[in-house]
């Protein structure tokens, strides 16, 4: 008699269903109704069933996909971990944290972690606010360097969309050029030395003026850093907008570093393929990930399963129903199996 795969005892799900068609042993099953015949046809529904198997792999990073990370949506290029939004944004931006409550999506360079803010998907900007960055409301001495980028990351300081603020220097600076509280706009110095917390950084309250720099266009040295060390100040502020009532009131301004990012190294046709995808894929509910090792575009979706296209018709609630009538046809049927290619 020839050897045979059972595949009745699955009942809950595909997980269980795969399993028994991978782990079960071989066994001889009398019941058989094959009457020799070992060519006749597997039934219908076997066959899909197993189709949902072949072409719909789990993806092994699906369950680090999300399409939030914290309060922030996450969108693509971005993605919650390996496997999860362009290939080349990760592990430059990950999603950390234990829990839905305090996860953070976060910039990792040479120098630290930056946690990211808000992103704007149709500028192309994020905002970080690095941990040893001064505000009105908390100024402390930085080290050395304050602040870097990693330049093989995807990500520039976007000009003119945030300004340095220099504080504590030792004389005035020739980098820039300097613009220290110039006549027109803003007067950045002089708001920042009314903020009390200059006590923390050495600097009595309404310090002189030539003790701080406005360093713009802000630029970072030959390793992607800001040393402001090397610039002879002792900390810094990095300034995004002042808003447009209170110019002078550097305790209501928003601070923070906003970078401007991109993807490197695909052609324009690449990126509108990709695009399309991708938003096909976000308007299913999934995230838009990649398959590694070749890094070709997926479709994450919540089921737990990944496509090449969207996630139509694979969510959790329709793949319980598939596989929940799937399982109860089999059970009515219990005979039903795969023959092995052997004869009697």
């Amino acid at each position: 008699m020839g050897r045979l795969i059972n595949w009745a005892e699955s009942r809950s799900g595909p997980e269980e269903f795969h399993s028994s068609l991978l782990l079960l042993p071989l066994e001889s099953n009398s019941h058989c109704h094959c009457h020799g015949n070992m060519n006749r046809r597997p039934p219908l529904l076997l066959l899909l069933l197993l189709l949902h198997l072949i072409f719909l792999p789990r993806s092994d990073s699906s369950s680090a996909c999300s399409t939030k990370c914290g309060s922030l949506d996450v969108r693509y290029p971005f993605g919650t971990g390996f496997g999860c939004g362009a290939p080349n944004f990760f592990p430059a931006v990950t999603c950390d944290g234990d829990s839905d409550s305090n996860r953070q999506l976060t910039l990792n360079t040479h120098v630290g972690k930056y946690p990211i803010t808000s992103i704007s998907y149709s500028a192309s900007t994020v905002t970080v606010v690095p941990p040893l960055m001064s505000t009105c409301a908390t100024m402390h001495p930085a080290g050395s360097p304050a602040f870097g980028l990693d330049w093989s990351a995807p990500f520039q300081i976007a000009p003119a969309a945030s300004v340095f603020v220099l504080l504590a220097c030792a004389s005035p600076l020739a980098v820039g050029p300097p613009l220290c509280d110039p006549a027109a706009g803003p007067r950045l110095c002089s708001s920042l030395l009314a903020c009390p917390a200059v006590a923390a950084i050495g600097l009595p309250l309404y310090a002189p003026t030539n003790t701080c720099c406005v360093y713009s266009p802000a630029g970072l040295g030959p390793k992607g850093d800001l040393d402001i060390q090397r610039l002879g100040c002792s900390s810094y502020a990095s300034v995004k907008s002042t808003g447009s009532w209170s110019q002078t009131d550097a305790s209501t301004w928003e601070y923070g570093v906003v970078l401007q990012y991109g993807e490197a190294g695909t052609s324009v046709a690449e990126d509108v393929v990709t695009a399309e995808a991708c938003s096909a894929c976000e308007g299913s509910g999934g995230a838009c990930g990649y398959a590694p090792p070749k890094d070709y575009f997926v479709c994450v979706c919540d089921s737990g399963l990944n496509t090449s296209t969207d996630c139509y018709g694979l969510s959790a609630d329709e793949l319980k129903n598939f596989w929940s009538t799937s399982t109860a046809t089999a059970t009515n049927h219990p005979t039903w199996t795969i023959a092995s290619s052997r004869g009697n």
